[in-house]
């Protein structure tokens, strides 16, 4: 198991660490919430499809509610308002924020019933991971000309908090057993919301799928079939087998690959600065995991077959 769940890992750290610069070339032609929304309404419908013909039951009306409920907050309110943000607010910019992610998801477990309390080494590894990212595009970056959108960082805050109880909203909700047809339901629940979303914010207006470039296409492909098909996978399968702290830790290691692959693809710079903060973000995952490795020995983690 502890092979399988540092599998999963990788793949949210390296898959998802690109998508940061990927939704910038998504959104530079095709609207937000509509690139979002093709992106999840196409994954959804195809491992709905695959997990049906492999035999797994549909969800049930109930199940269908808490998917929903779980694929709103997701994918709607923290996909989707990343996507919106990084219009106007820059890629590295957003993974920065998102870095409060496992500060979120360890406050919303701690205070749903049975959740689990964080230690005081596992709250000294957060604090350490934030440091790291707070060193990599910190303030004496910002005020070399950079201007922050105001409403493209306020949909960055709220996206943070509406990710992290949807996570831990999803450990306890009424879902399918299958891991790959949970994600199915969330996917294509929160696609439809995030069409919604598309409609109600009138990003239809004066739009031709015609004016979307080959870049924004390609951009739109890649976010399907790996942001979607493996890291978002890969994600939901871990926050059924894995302690959510842990999970939490991509949101560290994320904006460290997004400023490697902008020093190999786009000649950003990579600095001492940087350096030291890839050594103080990875220092926190190694420690946040060796936390909960202690832990499980006196309290096992409950863990559901896919």
């Amino acid at each position: 198991m502890k092979t399988k769940i540092w599998i999963a890992l990788l793949a949210v750290y390296l898959v998802w660490g690109s998508t940061y610069l990927v939704i910038r070339f998504a959104v530079e032609t095709l609207p937000p919430f509509l690139s979002a929304g093709l992106r999840f309404l196409v994954s959804g419908l195809l491992l709905l499809a695959w997990r049906y013909a492999a035999g797994d039951a549909l969800p049930s009306l109930r199940q269908w509610r808490s998917a929903a409920i779980v694929g709103t907050l997701l994918l709607l309110g923290g996909n989707g308002l990343v996507c919106w943000a990084e219009q106007t607010v820059p890629s590295g910019i957003a993974a920065l924020m998102i870095g409060a992610v496992p500060m979120f998801l360890v406050l919303a477990d701690a205070f749903r019933p049975k959740g689990m309390k964080p230690t005081g080494r596992v709250i000294a590894g957060l604090a350490v991971g934030f440091c790291g990212i707070y060193l990599l595009v910190g303030p004496s970056q910002l005020s070399n000309g950079i201007q922050w959108n105001a409403l493209g960082v306020t949909a960055l805050l709220l996206a943070g908090p509406l990710w992290a109880i949807g996570s831990v909203y999803s450990k306890t909700a009424d879902l399918p057993k299958s891991a790959l047809m949970t994600t199915g339901a969330e996917m294509l629940a929160g696609g439809f919301s995030l069409m919604v979303a598309s409609c109600l914010s009138d990003e239809w207006t004066g739009f031709s799928f015609a004016q979307v470039s080959t870049h924004s296409w390609l951009a739109l492909a890649y976010l399907t079939a790996f942001g979607s098909m493996v890291g978002f996978v890969a994600y939901i399968w871990l926050l059924q087998n894995a302690p959510i702290p842990l999970v939490a830790t991509y949101a560290y290691v994320n904006p460290l690959v997004a400023v490697f692959l902008g020093n190999w693809f786009a000649q950003e710079p990579l600095t001492p600065r940087i350096l030291s903060a890839a050594a103080a973000i990875i220092g926190a995952v190694v420690f946040i995991n060796s936390a909960h490795s202690s832990r499980a020995r006196t309290k096992a983690v409950p863990v559901v077959s896919e």
